[in-house]
Formats: structure tokens, sequence, C-alpha cells
């Protein structure tokens, strides 16, 4: 659990960051993206949320979306 309130600003702002993602790619519902990528459902409504997600699950948003690591988090500067 993060406790760290800049912490948990961060990563509230990369949930963020991944809905606008998925808004531009044409997704205006998140179980839509999930099932169409094969996602799990609720596993990809927390990441939006910022409440919970792995490095491994960042990584394969970022897949889909074609965008490496550094390209993302740029946008968060």
């Amino acid at each position: 659990m993060i406790t760290n309130p800049e912490h948990v600003k961060t990563v509230a702002r990369v949930g963020e960051e991944l809905k606008k993602l998925r808004i531009k790619a044409g997704y205006p519902k998140h179980d839509l993206f999930a099932f169409k990528n094969g996602l799990p459902r609720v596993q990809y409504w927390r990441m939006e949320k910022g409440t919970n997600f792995t490095f491994k699950g960042l990584l394969r948003i970022l897949d889909i979306h074609k965008l490496t690591l550094p390209e993302f988090f740029s946008k968060l500067m």
C-alpha cells in the first residue's frame, strides 16, 4: 500500500493518463477497451483509478497503445 502522499498523487496521475489514452483510442468506456484487448475488466478499471496496478500491467497497456515507458512518463512531467 502506498502511503506517501506524493506517490499517491503520481499513481493517480498515471491512471488519469491511461484513461486519456483509452478515450483517444476511441473507447469511451473502460470495459470495452479491456474486452477488446484481452484485459481483465476490473483490473483495468483499477489501473485507471490509480488504486491497483503492477509494473507488468502498465507495460502491457503501453504496448497496446504503442508507447514506450519514456514516452508515457514524459507526458506526466
